[in-house]
C-alpha cells in the first residue's frame, strides 16, 4: 500500500490589490456639475450668456480636481474617498458665488484671483501627500511647531508689518500682499498639541482628585491651559480677534478631551474662555462694541454706529430671510448690498440665492467632511495621528460654528472666512493642507497592515511597522494601546502601575 506525501504548504506573501478609488472619481464628476453648472447660470441669470471665462474656469477646475485624484491614485491610493469630492463641491460653489458678485460690479470680489488660489492651494496639498509618507515624521517638530504657530500669532501685531481692517489686527502684508498668518497657526498648533498630549495623557488623565464625581487636574497639570487661555486672550486683547482666539482655545481644549476623556477638562476650558471675555468686553472698548453689536443689532444707535455698526450684520440676516426655502435663485438676489459678501459674509450670500435648503447642503457637506475626519482618527493605529486627525477635523467643525453662528446671529461677529468658499488665499492655502495631513493619515490608517509604506521612517528613527490597537504582541514587546504605538516608543504603562504612581506619589509620569 503505497503513501502519498501531501504537497507541502508554500508560503503566500499576504498582498491586497491597490483600490481604484472609482466612488472619488465618480463623486467628483458630480461635484464638477454642481461649480460648472453654477458659473453657467451665474453668467445667464445676469448676462443672458455664459460668462466670460466660463470655459477657462471650468476646464482649470476640472483639471485641479482630476489631477489631485491621479495624484492620490498613485501617493495614496487608501486614502478617504469622500473628502476630496467634498471639499471640490464647496470649493466650486464658493467660486460661483464669488463669480456672481464680480459681475454684479461688487467692489473687491475677484473671481479670477481666487480660482488661481485655489489651483496653488490644490498643488501645495498634493506636494504634502507626495512627499509627507508617513505622518508621525511630523512628531519630530513638537516644539518647533509650537515655536512656529506663537511667532505666526505675533506677527500682526509687530508695526509696519501688521495691518488693521475693520478694527481687526489680523493680516500682515508681505510683498503687496495681504496674508492672514492665524491660518497657518492653526495646523502649527494642532501639531504641537498632537506631540505634547500624547506624550503627558497618563499625567493629564489620570492625577487629580474627585470633587462631587467630577474628576479635576493638578494645579501643576493646569499650567499647559493656562498659557493658552492667556495666549487667546492676548489675541482677543491687542489684535481685536474673538474668533482666532476661540478657534485656538477650542482647538487646545478639544484635542485635551480627545486625549484624556475627562469632561472636566471642557468645563474648565469654557469657563477660562467665558470669564476671559466678559472681563475683555469690560475693560477694552473695541470688544465691548462687538458684544453690542451682537445682542443689539436693531438699536439705531448701533445700527447707525460708524465705524463699527450693526449694519452689515443686519443686511446678512435681512438677506437670508429673503431667500426663503429654496433661495432666489442665481444672479436674482441683492447679496452685493452686503458689504464684504464675498469674504466675512458669503454664507449670508449663499443664502439668499440658495434659500435655507442650499444652506443645509451646505453645511451637511462640511459635516460629511468633519465625519470623515473624524472616522480616520478612530481607524488610525498611533496615538499621534489620533490626536492629529482629531484635531484637524474638530479646528474645520469649531471654524464653520464661529462663521454660521456670528452670522446668524448665535455668538458675536467675527473676522474668520468660511473655509473653501470665502475669498482669500490665506484661508484657501491652508485649508488645503488641512485636507492633505486628513488624506495623509486616512491612507496610513486604511492601508492593509501587511503592506507598510515603503520608507516609512518612525519619529525613533527606525522603519515603523503597523501597531494594531489591542493586538497581543509579541514576547518582551509592549502592547499597544489606543494612544500607544510601538513604532514611536510611546508604549503605554499598565493602568494599576500608574494609579499607584499618581495616588502614591511615586515620581513623575513618562
Amino acid at each position: 500500500m503505497s503513501v502519498v506525501e501531501a504537497p507541502a504548504a508554500r508560503t503566500v506573501e499576504p498582498t491586497e490589490r491597490r483600490p481604484a478609488r472609482a466612488a472619488e472619481f465618480l463623486l467628483l464628476l458630480i461635484a464638477l456639475a454642481a461649480g460648472i453648472g453654477a458659473f453657467a447660470m451665474v453668467g445667464i441669470s445676469i448676462t443672458d450668456e455664459l460668462p466670460e471665462g466660463f470655459w477657462v474656469k471650468s476646464i482649470t477646475l476640472a483639471v485641479i480636481a482630476f489631477g489631485a485624484h491621479v495624484v492620490l491614485r498613485i501617493r495614496a491610493p487608501w486614502a478617504d474617498q469622500v473628502i476630496l469630492p467634498a471639499v471640490v463641491l464647496l470649493n466650486g460653489i464658493g467660486l460661483a458665488m464669488i463669480l456672481r458678485l464680480e459681475l454684479a460690479d461688487m467692489t473687491g470680489a475677484d473671481g479670477t484671483r481666487n480660482m488661481q488660489w485655489s489651483a496653488l492651494g490644490v498643488v501645495l496639498a498634493m506636494l504634502v501627500v507626495w512627499f509627507l509618507r508617513d505622518h508621525r515624521w511630523l512628531r519630530r517638530f513638537t516644539y518647533t511647531a509650537m515655536i512656529t504657530g506663537l511667532v505666526l500669532v505675533v506677527l500682526p501685531v509687530i508695526p509696519g508689518l501688521g495691518t488693521s481692517i475693520n478694527g481687526a489686527r489680523i493680516w500682515i502684508t508681505v510683498g503687496g500682499m495681504s496674508l492672514q498668518p492665524a491660518e497657518f497657526a492653526k495646523i502649527a498648533f494642532a501639531i504641537f498639541f498632537a506631540g505634547y498630549l500624547v506624550s503627558n495623557r497618563d499625567t493629564l488623565a489620570l492625577a487629580g482628585k474627585k470633587v462631587l464625581g467630577l474628576q479635576l487636574p493638578r494645579v501643576r497639570d493646569l499650567g499647559p491651559i493656562l498659557i493658552v487661555w492667556v495666549a487667546s486672550v492676548a489675541v482677543l486683547v491687542f489684535e481685536r480677534d474673538l474668533g482666532t482666539s476661540l478657534l485656538f482655545f477650542g482647538l487646545f481644549v478639544a484635542m485635551l478631551y480627545l486625549a484624556t476623556e475627562r469632561f472636566s477638562w471642557v468645563l474648565i476650558g469654557l469657563f477660562l474662555f467665558a470669564a476671559g471675555a466678559v472681563v475683555a468686553s469690560q475693560m477694552f472698548p473695541h470688544v465691548g462694541a462687538r458684544m453690542d453689536v451682537w445682542l443689539h443689532p436693531f438699536a439705531p444707535e448701533i445700527f447707525e454706529r460708524n465705524p463699527g455698526g450693526s449694519g452689515q450684520l443686519v443686511g446678512g440676516l435681512f438677506g437670508m430671510a429673503n431667500g426663503g426655502l429654496f433661495g432666489a435663485g442665481w444672479g436674482e438676489g441683492r447679496p452685493f448690498s452686503i458689504p464684504y459678501a464675498f469674504s466675512d459674509f458669503i454664507y449670508a450670500s449663499l443664502g439668499e440665492e440658495l434659500g435655507l435648503t442650499g444652506l443645509l447642503a451646505i453645511l451637511l457637506t462640511y459635516l460629511i467632511i468633519v465625519e470623515r475626519g473624524l472616522r480616520t482618527a478612530l481607524a488610525v493605529r498611533d496615538g499621534f495621528g489620533k490626536l492629529l486627525a482629531g484635531g484637524l477635523a474638530f479646528v474645520m467643525a469649531l471654524q464653520l460654528f464661529v462663521v454660521v453662528g456670528g452670522i446668524t446671529r448665535i455668538i458675536p461677529v467675527t473676522g474668520l472666512t468660511l473655509p473653501f468658499m470665502a475669498q482669500g488665499g490665506s484661508s484657501l492655502l491652508a485649508n488645503w493642507i488641512v485636507v492633505a495631513l486628513l488624506l495623509r493619515i486616512s491612507d496610513n490608517a486604511r492601508r492593509p497592515s501587511a503592506l507598510p509604506v515603503r520608507g516609512q521612517v518612525a519619529p525613533g528613527g527606525a522603519t515603523s511597522e503597523p501597531v494594531i490597537v489591542g493586538a497581543t504582541p509579541a514576547s518582551g514587546t509592549p502592547r499597544a494601546t489606543a494612544f500607544g504605538d510601538r513604532a514611536s516608543g510611546q508604549a503605554d504603562l499598565p493602568t494599576e502601575r500608574i494609579q499607584r504612581q499618581v495616588n502614591g506619589n511615586e515620581g513623575e509620569l513618562s
